[in-house]
């Protein structure tokens, strides 16, 4: 029998796909696949283009990554989050952080910038990079990205939602019930002109349940928004956005996270209205900020260092015990603070402070 040489032969894929196929399909030499795959900048656009769409076609990996995956002894956990700019996935990193740790994984962290793309190719490093399971961010995902996670067979959580048809295991929180609370208390405490301030909904599928969740609870009690409007994560845009939505004259607005409600917070300081008495504002997140504003926030508190060891403690016993990822549901609580709260002249309501 003859032998291979080990120097020239490739070993079998993780999928099935070798950079001879990848070259194949791209039109191009497998020296370019290699050097596309290494970094290079010796690569023209258009040929990089032409190999990272067969790569995504083909879910294409190295074999160090597929026998990293084979034996589960990279002992390391990759995260791709939208963003570090936003405390709350901060905190949620860092307590998934410290949970790997201390059962002896490593972590790499990568961000997506909410652009879905992106995260199809971080994912596609993480891979190849031999990383024991992976953290992700909501369950918005395209199909070559579940194609790709598909093939290596690794194991992965997504965070920061919950829904029992994901295609991956959630740990997380249901956004949609989430928001219900926060309609009940503004419907007591005698609101009826809400306005909806929401995140960009495409490609997040957190922001669209908050939204969807808020309608449907407004519908529970009889009302319909008197606007909705979304905004990019940022407290000048959500100003800017806010103050369109002011001219609806709504008694409230409910907004996507704490980072919008600050510039909503704005928007009504710049126009002249009080809060809570012209309008009540509420957000979602319950960051360390929030409670120190002028009116501190009313918003949901997001259990992210929970949800963050919980998921790294989850991925790494799936790991050992070489099994599915198991989902896990997680509470959020309505934290009631001056941005909302008024007594209604006829009845009781919970004053600030008050959590439910």
């Amino acid at each position: 029998m003859t032998e291979s040489n080990p120097k020239t032969a490739e070993p079998p894929r993780l999928g099935g796909a070798t950079q001879i196929d990848v070259a194949r399909r791209a039109g191009v030499s497998t020296a370019t696949v290699s050097r596309v795959l290494n970094g290079s900048p010796l690569v023209s656009p258009s040929s990089r283009e032409k190999v990272e769409a067969a790569i995504r076609e083909l879910a294409y990996m190295p074999h160090e990554a597929a026998r990293s995956l084979a034996t589960r002894r990279s002992r390391t956990l990759g995260a791709i989050i939208p963003t570090l700019t936003n405390a709350i996935f901060a905190a949620g990193v860092n307590a998934f952080e410290d949970e790997a740790r201390r059962r002896g994984h490593a972590l790499f962290i990568a961000v997506s910038n909410y652009d879905p793309v992106q995260e199809g190719f971080l994912i596609r490093q993480m891979v190849e990079r031999g990383v024991d399971g992976l953290l992700l961010v909501g369950n918005d995902r395209g199909a070559e990205s579940l194609a790709m996670l598909d093939a290596s067979g690794l194991r992965c959580a997504c965070a920061w939602a919950y829904d029992e048809g994901a295609r991956l295991a959630n740990v997380g929180f249901d956004n949609a019930a989430a928001m219900a609370p926060v309609v009940d208390h503004l419907v007591a405490s005698g609101r009826r002109r809400v306005a909806i301030l929401a995140g960009v909904l495409a490609g997040n599928d957190r922001a669209r349940a908050r939204l969807d969740g808020t309608v449907a609870r407004l519908a529970d009690h009889g009302l319909a928004p008197v606007a909705i409007a979304q905004t990019r994560y940022s407290i000048r845009r959500a100003k800017e956005a806010a103050r369109a939505l002011l001219d609806e004259a709504p008694d409230a607005i409910v907004c996507g996270n704490d980072v919008i409600a600050l510039g909503a917070l704005a928007a009504a300081r710049n126009a002249g209205l009080a809060v809570p008495d012209d309008v009540a504002i509420t957000g979602v997140d319950d960051l360390p900020i929030s409670a120190e504003m002028d009116p501190p926030l009313t918003t949901v508190r997001i259990p992210a260092e929970e949800m963050g060891r919980r998921a790294a403690a989850e991925l790494i016993a799936a790991i050992k015990e070489e099994r599915p990822v198991s989902p896990i549901r997680l509470e959020t609580r309505l934290v009631v603070r001056r941005s909302s709260w008024r007594r209604p002249a006829d009845q009781g309501s919970p004053g600030p402070g008050a959590a439910a």
